[in-house]
């Protein structure tokens, strides 16, 4: 496999080098300069012969990682990227906004860096895009069967295409007035430029998907009438139900979910224009969370030119190195410096939000925090500790409590699961028969890679619910808590 000595020859992880802070935050550009074709194939020959590949196990997909390493490595561009379509839909969508787990997994990362994966998974298919060899795939019959995937984020989009190239006609229905879910609205353009969401887009159209913005299932068409007009429903609405945090003050203006401020600087990007805009220009800004959520919030505040950023996180500062309890080869939860994270701005840790103070307008002015303490395995405000950050924009990033499910369980009688997911069985079906979930709706807030597997995954349950067999992939079952996540 590769370089049968490269983990031994070249020890350091080298990645590509990010854009200058002063120059990138003049744009909305993504965040990496090209990367050096040389470097990459260094790294790629870093990937060891190491017998069992746990790379494997660690990604969801089951992408074959050690097969495309070779061949990036021996500058077989064509095939690899033949080797990643075989087990990922959107390596494009990956290799930009999945956190790795794969890397964690790495053989080599038991005493050395791991090798760096993502980055080489990326490289393969921006250059098979701008080689063009990403091209339609139509299927060669069609069945006669026709399916509604409702939700065009990456689980919806995977299992869409899936039951494309295998005959059925597939519609993805979407109630944002542009497809692609969070790839499209809540994911900034300095992390992954809608260019490449529109090139794979535009790959499904040809290939036959149908797409259907600006239509909300439950609203235009309901549930019932949906499951009637289809052989087969799909549900991919994603995990959209905000986690709010109920203190004093919360109802004052200027403190918003995340999500509403994420997406209409997207629509802003774009070249809508949005009303009332809500905006960080010349504000004190707290962003409370400390995820990938709040690191995009952090990002754009700093674009929009905010007097300050200052993020806050209830929970404890994560080390530097892989904790005892998470071992190799786990995902291990780790202080990570994005991006954002380097554009400025404060991270404090052990901060317990109290009250949202307001100003004499009567508009939120600051917000009264307490140092966390631990008692009981809870987290609460210590006494005395009390203090104040100024905050003329408050934002709320604390992660996602599940879909929003409320049409769909009042009219398919479907029951959802003591974290407010739908319930499905083995095969990704709901109790209401021919209607499955794939994606956060049926396992919750969850990684892209995880999304992307379970579409796949649905898309070969629901081939199977229509032809009696399948010959599409199923990489994961909807039980499926492996290490990876």
């Amino acid at each position: 496999m590769a370089d049968p000595k490269g983990f031994l020859k070249t020890t350091d992880r080298e990645l590509p080098t990010r854009r200058p802070v002063s120059i990138r935050l003049m744009d909305w550009k993504e965040v990496y300069e090209a990367g050096d074709s040389a470097v990459l194939k260094r790294q790629a020959g870093r990937c060891m012969d190491c017998g069992v590949p746990f790379c494997h196990q660690g990604c969801p997909l089951g992408n074959l990682i050690p097969e495309w390493n070779d061949l990036t490595w021996r500058d077989e561009g064509r095939q690899a990227i033949e080797r990643l379509h075989a087990t990922n839909n959107f390596p494009e969508f990956t290799g930009r906004l999945c956190p790795a787990p794969c890397e964690s997994a790495c053989v080599l990362g038991i005493n050395q860096p791991a090798v760096t994966i993502k980055q080489v998974e990326v490289s393969i298919i921006d250059q098979a895009f701008a080689e063009g060899w990403v091209t339609p795939q139509p299927p060669g019959r069609l069945t006669g069967k026709t399916i509604a995937v409702v939700g065009s984020g990456p689980a919806g989009l995977a299992a869409a295409q899936q039951l494309t190239r295998a005959g059925h006609t597939v519609a993805v229905f979407e109630r944002d007035d542009r497809i692609g879910g969070l790839l499209r609205y809540g994911i900034p353009d300095f992390k992954m430029e809608k260019k490449h969401l529109d090139g794979r887009l535009a790959q499904m159209t040809a290939e036959g998907t149908r797409f259907r913005a600006g239509v909300t299932i439950g609203v235009d068409i309901t549930w019932t009438d949906l499951r009637a007009r289809y052989d087969a429903v799909i549900v991919a609405t994603g995990a959209m139900v905000p986690r709010d945090l109920p203190i004093p003050g919360r109802d004052l203006p200027g403190v918003h979910f995340a999500m509403e401020y994420l997406v209409q600087q997207n629509k802003v990007g774009a070249g809508d224009t949005v009303d009332n805009q809500i905006l960080a220009e010349g504000k004190h800004v707290v962003v409370l969370g400390g995820g990938d959520t709040g690191a995009d919030c952090i990002g754009t505040a700093h674009r929009q030119l905010a007097a300050s950023v200052t993020n806050l996180a209830i929970g404890k500062q994560p080390g530097d190195s892989r904790p005892e309890h998470q071992p190799w080869p786990m995902s291990p939860t780790l202080f990570e410096v994005s991006s954002a994270h380097e554009e400025g701005g404060s991270r404090q840790y052990l901060a317990s939000t109290i009250e949202f103070l307001a100003n004499d307008a009567g508009e939120v002015r600051a917000i009264r925090v307490a140092e966390t303490e631990y008692l009981d395995g809870r987290r609460v405000p210590k006494a005395g500790t009390e203090r104040e950050i100024p905050a003329d924009l408050v934002l709320l990033a604390l992660g996602f409590t599940g879909p929003d499910s409320a049409e769909l369980t009042q009219e398919l009688h479907v029951p959802l699961d003591a974290r407010s997911n739908v319930v499905r069985d083995g095969d990704y079906q709901t109790s209401h028969e021919g209607v499955f979930v794939a994606g956060d709706a049926g396992r919750g807030q969850s990684l892209i890679v995880w999304a992307i597997a379970e579409g796949r995954a649905a898309a070969a349950a629901v081939d199977r619910y229509l032809e009696g067999e399948t010959q599409l992939p199923a990489p994961v079952k909807p039980t499926d808590h492996s290490f990876a996540i």
